[in-house]
């Protein structure tokens, strides 16, 4: 079902287009439920539909061939999943599934070559996120060499924050050990730490950010533009 005009976009890539280059996409946009832990793309398979999120987040994830996962970076509504897509490629070593649910835009894989191969604009558009992702992808490397558990942490919820509606993050315990790469018991005494000092409340499966400012501080200079999302 192609996507209406009645209903807004919140895509930002897509709601900051030229109106001549959206209404080149708008008749291949079809609109998706998105829930947590959909897989949206596979490694190493072809790339089947690029997505646009109206709302949620996605992870990016690496994989080592022992099977050992770390994050690289998340998607929300600001940009694209499927970026190989854009640089001429069918697929990526990279998975990416989704961590928050909730629904987007997607158009197939060859529908969009096509779309930017008849516009310059929307193609340079559109690869401008591809820039600001690998930035993030960049700040992310950085985070993980430099960083202690307690600022990479309240750098990926402040991340987060970014890309949902009000302050509650879902995220177990493992979860968010996965994602950074670090033991489960690290990831629980660093939320314990946020806690003790009015930062967060945490519950079974779930983050609250109950004091943004404080959040801020302690992922100190980890947290950035980039992080943020923003180009």
């Amino acid at each position: 079902m192609a996507v209406s005009t009645q209903v807004p976009v919140r895509n930002r890539l897509l709601a900051t287009l030229a109106p001549a280059d959206f209404s080149l996409l708008e008749p291949q946009l079809e609109r998706v439920p998105l829930p947590a832990g959909m897989r949206l793309i596979e490694p190493n398979t072809p790339i089947e539909h690029v997505y646009f999120l109206d709302e949620g987040i996605t992870s990016v994830v690496a994989t080592t061939p022992q099977g050992r996962r770390i994050e690289i970076g998340i998607i929300g509504s600001e940009g694209l999943i499927g970026m190989p897509v854009l640089l001429g490629l069918d697929r990526t070593p990279h998975a990416c599934f989704v961590q928050m649910p909730g629904a987007g835009l997607r158009i197939r894989a060859d529908d969009l070559r096509a779309t930017t191969a008849a516009s310059a604009t929307l193609q340079q558009h559109l690869l401008r996120f591809v820039h600001a992702f690998t930035v993030q992808m960049g700040q992310t490397a950085l985070a993980n060499a430099s960083y202690l558990i307690d600022e990479r942490l309240a750098r990926r919820l402040l991340m987060c924050l970014d890309r949902v509606d009000g302050d509650d993050l879902a995220a177990t315990h493992e979860f968010l050990s996965l994602m950074l790469g670090v033991r489960r018991a690290g990831v629980t005494e660093a939320l314990q730490s946020l806690e003790d000092r009015g930062v967060v409340l945490t519950r079974r499966g779930q983050v609250r950010v109950v004091d943004r400012a404080k959040l801020e501080a302690v992922a100190g200079d980890s947290y950035s533009l980039p992080e943020a999302g923003e180009p």
